[in-house]
Order: structure tokens, then C-alpha cells, then sequence
């Protein structure tokens, strides 16, 4: 069986009572709000009265409500493919508070001054 999925996407704030009976009828009470009714010749009527109001689409199933917020939740803008391969000879975080606690001088690495670099 298939369905008409009726989502209201214009306000009806300011039409005539007889329009607002007809999305009062239809089940729809606020913007974005969506219904699903069986295709038959009293709801396509119904459709027909305020198409400028709504959007239709022909569906095979009704949605839950979950389900119609996880299809309009956006993508969370970033995907985690796989992690990076640390370097060889890195040494882990809490190794490099140890090793700056103590204040050891690295050989080999100078500044422009020519002062031995401290970590």
C-alpha cells in the first residue's frame, strides 16, 4: 500500500478558515510538520485545496518520527578514515613530562646563539 507523505512548508497564518480547516483535517498543525495518509481520492482532494502550502511525495511505507529526524540530521562535516601512524622514536606524552621535569639537554641541537636546547 502506498502513501501520500504530506509536509506542510508555508504557514497558514492569514489565510481564510476554510484553508485552515482543510490542514486542520489533514493533521497538520505546524510548519515542517509532516503526515502520512493513504493515496485515495478524499486526501488527494484535500492536497488539491492547498497545494500551495505543502509539499507531497508517494511512499511505499510510513516513517516513524525517529526516523524522519535521523533523515534530516546533517552530517557531522568530518569522517575519521583511520587513525595516523606515529613516528618511530616519538616518544609518548607522559614520557616528555618526564623527561621535561627533569630538564635533561638534548644533544646535538643548539640555537642560533649557540646555547644547547633544554626540554
Amino acid at each position: 500500500m502506498s502513501y501520500f507523505r504530506i509536509t506542510l512548508n508555508r504557514s497558514a497564518i492569514g489565510l481564510p478558515k476554510r484553508t485552515r480547516g482543510v490542514l486542520a483535517a489533514l493533521g497538520l498543525h505546524k510548519r515542517m510538520q509532516t503526515v502520512y495518509h493513504p493515496v485515495e481520492a478524499q486526501f488527494a482532494g484535500m492536497i488539491m485545496k492547498v497545494k500551495e502550502l505543502v509539499r507531497v511525495a508517494e511512499v511505499d511505507k510510513k516513517l516513524t518520527k525517529w526516523d524522519l529526524h535521523a533523515a534530516r540530521k546533517p552530517d557531522p562535516g568530518f569522517y575519521v578514515e583511520s587513525t595516523v601512524k606515529r613516528m618511530e622514536g616519538q616518544a609518548p606524552l607522559k614520557a616528555i613530562a618526564a623527561v621535561s621535569a627533569q630538564q635533561k639537554v638534548v644533544e646535538g641541537l643548539t640555537t642560533e646563539g649557540g646555547e644547547e636546547v633544554r626540554l
